[in-house]
């Protein structure tokens, strides 16, 4: 089992929901970022999820793109954030990471050379947005030979034809978006979010956690009520960008953990 994998068990034999917090590797600079990261177990947050800076983050609404561009203004590479979760795997070796991102990076660093490097440096799944699942042979399937979850993603839009499909490959979780559009959009809603997770949830046995829109203790109580947990990116985002101290920023995503958690 993945480190995911014996989260979710362990979180589901407490009757526990899942909180599952993003942050963008070398936002503000490569230091804060790892100081947060670093953090959030202590802070309540059950599974990482780690951006990969990118020019062109053609899912996300302008807070993270902001933030994929300061960290890379500042610096930040591939080999970076790998470099990253090694360091944070020196302290911490249960808590799962998940990196988030686009395919670009990884196609450019080679799919093989990725994923040995990913895997050794303590990733557990990845997130990859463009990568539909037509494409499974190019990504999928390949991290799955290596021992990592791949974790699609599901929206409003993913119809009933299309969720099967969406299913195939898919391990760890299902990441549902609450919303139609980019991250940091609308706020998300337990009403209209309850029946698409139970949607989902009749077709597979993997946990579904919703994100997108979720930017308060109440909401992320609410969201986690309806699913197996709840994510939260761009309002923690947003307090990096505000410049909030690591101190700060911990205090809010404890929180929104808890929130969760109560559930």
């Amino acid at each position: 089992m993945t480190r995911i994998e014996t989260t979710f068990a362990a979180l589901k034999a407490k009757g526990r929901k899942a909180f599952v917090s993003y942050i963008m590797a070398g936002d503000p600079d490569l230091a804060t970022s790892l100081a947060l990261m670093k953090g959030l177990p202590s802070a309540g947050v059950d599974v990482i999820e780690l951006g990969m800076p990118f020019t062109d983050p053609m899912a996300d609404g302008p807070t993270i793109q902001l933030a994929g561009q300061r960290a890379l203004e500042g610096g930040q590479t591939l080999q970076k954030t790998l470099d990253m979760v090694a360091e944070f795997r020196k302290g911490d070796n249960a808590t799962p990471i998940v990196m988030m991102g686009y395919y670009n990076p990884i196609y450019s660093r080679g799919v093989e050379r990725f994923l040995k490097d990913a895997k050794a440096a303590g990733v557990d799944g990845l997130i990859v947005v463009d990568l539909p699942p037509e494409e499974d042979a190019e990504l999928c399937i390949p991290a799955r030979d290596a021992g990592l979850n791949f974790i699609r993603l599901a929206t409003p839009t993913t119809d009933d034809r299309r969720l099967p499909k969406v299913l195939q490959n898919t391990s760890g979780f299902v990441y549902y978006v609450s919303i139609t559009g980019i991250t940091g959009a609308a706020a998300a809603e337990a009403t209209d979010v309850g029946p698409e997770v139970a949607r989902i949830k009749a077709k597979t046995d993997l946990p579904v956690i919703v994100g997108f829109g979720i930017r308060s203790p109440e909401t992320a109580r609410a969201i986690a009520s309806v699913a197996d947990g709840a994510v939260v990116g761009s309002a923690i985002v947003k307090m990096v960008e505000e410049k909030r101290t690591v101190a700060e920023i911990l205090t809010f995503v404890k929180g929104l953990a808890d929130g969760a958690h109560s559930a």
